[in-house]
């Protein structure tokens, strides 16, 4: 077996499933309950320079 066949195995079994573990801890990362404060300034950064009109 070539190391070409190895990686080839590895990346259809344990890569896939890696690449999805990976993926759902991305998107599941801004709902932890520690994230909170973080999110909400990041959401009100674009606001901080801006006067009401004047």
């Amino acid at each position: 077996m070539t190391f070409y066949e190895e990686l080839r195995h590895f990346a259809d079994s344990f890569g896939l499933a890696a690449m999805l573990l990976f993926y759902f801890l991305l998107c599941l990362w801004p709902f932890r309950p520690g994230a909170k404060r973080r999110i909400n300034k990041a959401a009100h950064s674009i606001f901080e320079d801006q006067t009401d009109g004047k």
